[in-house]
């Protein structure tokens, strides 16, 4: 692979990373948004609700009063019967037939209200219960997200602190190279200048004629017969002590 095909793929690689990055941001924003979405809905559905349970209250109670209706004309019917007024009796049979079938249509309404409320309800629990699911997950995204940036930053942060650290121990090492360079060079200073002040000052002790410095062969010789002459009057004159 060339080194032009090697950074085109780097490149790819890079913009996928940057467009799957973009993705994930959307995506989080739109979820926040299907949830505040989802949220209305479930402020819509409730308000539906409490309009629904309360036509189920008026169809229950128009069937209670129904009911209570159709109880009193079958007692006035008894009391006609009773009399023998079948005429009467059978228009308020006629009256109470037309109440039943009246009842009977409030009561499908009735029931119609109550398996609706029902529905909505259990739609509303499992809606509710969905909204709170989705909102833990994004928070839980969104915290462990935040996580992760703290810690790439703290590591990031440890990266920098160890290079220059490592930077800084480089430029101790170097002083401290330098010190010891420097220190050396005062060392040999003073070292060459008290040779230089020694030979300055055998010069002048041999200018005055004090000490000399010869060192050929009558020079040793004659130092080794002063030794020996010395040690012979030291001999003696242990001699005579005794």
């Amino acid at each position: 692979m060339s080194v032009w095909s090697k950074i085109m793929t780097a490149l790819r690689g890079s913009a996928n990373e940057v467009g799957e990055a973009i993705a994930d941001t959307q995506a989080l924003r739109i979820l926040d948004q299907e949830i505040h979405d989802a949220e209305e809905d479930l402020g819509n559905s409730r308000d539906s609700l409490t309009e629904m349970m309360a036509r189920q209250k008026v169809a229950e109670q128009k069937c209670t009063t129904m009911n209570a209706e159709i109880s009193k004309f079958e007692e006035y019917a008894i009391q006609v019967l009773e009399q023998n007024d079948e005429s009467l009796a059978l228009d308020l049979a006629e009256k109470i037939s037309d109440m039943e079938k009246q009842r009977k249509t409030e009561q499908a309404a009735y029931d119609d209200y109550t398996d609706n409320v029902n529905n909505l309800r259990n739609a509303i629990k499992q809606a509710d219960a969905n909204i709170k699911h989705l909102k833990h997950q994004l928070n839980s995204v969104r915290a462990t997200e935040s996580v992760q940036r703290t810690q790439a930053a703290v590591a990031q942060r440890h990266s920098d602190s160890n290079a220059k650290l490592t930077t800084a121990l480089d430029s101790l090492e170097r002083i401290k190279e330098k010190q010891e360079l420097k220190n050396a060079r005062y060392d040999a200073a003073q070292e060459l200048a008290d040779e230089l002040a020694n030979d300055s000052l055998t010069n002048k002790l041999e200018a005055a004629g004090i000490v000399s410095n010869d060192t050929d062969g009558e020079a040793v010789l004659a130092r080794l017969k002063n030794k020996v002459t010395l040690r012979i009057e030291s001999g003696k004159h242990l001699n005579e002590k005794n």
